[in-house]
């Protein structure tokens, strides 16, 4: 006989979970920390124009949005039904986008100011003289990178 034996059927050993709740807050962090709320409240009705030629855009950090469209109805009785423009979260007049793009642009970092784009946001019931007036504001402000927001959809004719 021999004086050492042969272990037979240990099995393999049972998997440790002491490191998985450092995992699942790690990831949780990660996720809290990633994720975008959404900046702006809509005080204007915005429901977009159907279009059939849509690009994406590419970076979203340097896009700045204009919103115009009709108040949402709690807001009539303050500023009126014609619609409006929405600078971030307070209504403005077409006269103040200027000096708004101005403000933007220079947050941006130098070296992306001429990546940057305006898109405008408008409600599609929205007249076409008010967005060649804020066209005018734009190019005042030397801006001509401009976007229309619009969804994907079949274009029908008047």
């Amino acid at each position: 006989m021999s004086k050492f034996k042969k272990k037979t059927g240990g099995g393999t050993p049972a998997i440790s979970t002491a490191s998985l709740p450092d995992i699942v807050f790690m990831l949780l962090f990660f996720f809290m920390v990633t994720t975008v709320m959404r900046e702006v409240t809509l005080l204007v009705e915005n429901i977009k124009p159907n279009a059939t030629e849509i690009k994406k855009l590419e970076r979203k950090s340097l896009v700045t949005y204009i919103y115009v469209g009709k108040p949402k109805k709690q807001y009539i009785p303050q500023v009126g039904s014609e619609p409006r423009v929405q600078l971030n979260d307070a209504f403005a007049r077409v006269n103040e986008i200027q000096q708004y793009v101005i403000t933007e642009r220079e947050a941006i970092n130098e070296a992306e100011r001429p990546l940057m784009t305006v898109s405008i946001k408008a409600d599609e019931d929205v007249k076409m003289g008010l967005i060649t007036d804020i066209k005018q504001e734009l190019r005042k402000a030397n801006t001509l990178k401009i976007n229309y927001s619009t969804r994907k959809g079949e274009v029908y004719g008047d």
